[in-house]
């Protein structure tokens, strides 16, 4: 998987498992999901992205939407 597939897949899971422990623990955990839309909003017109940084620097192949 490239970095562009690998920051979708993970932004996802955090998500749905921010979601799921809103339900089950605590309705704060939502605040972490909006971290996430919102970060994934700023990248979308920015081209930054801290895990995309993290994810190059362990060595992944870069995509097309994160050099």
């Amino acid at each position: 998987m490239n970095v562009d597939r690998l920051v979708f897949a993970i932004a996802g899971v955090f998500i749905l498992a921010s979601v799921l422990l809103s339900q089950l623990h605590s309705p704060h955990w939502l605040w972490f999901t909006a971290f996430v839309g919102l970060n994934m909003l700023q990248a979308a017109f920015s081209g930054f992205c801290p895990l995309a940084l993290v994810l190059k620097r362990l060595g992944k192949s870069p995509g097309a939407a994160f050099r």
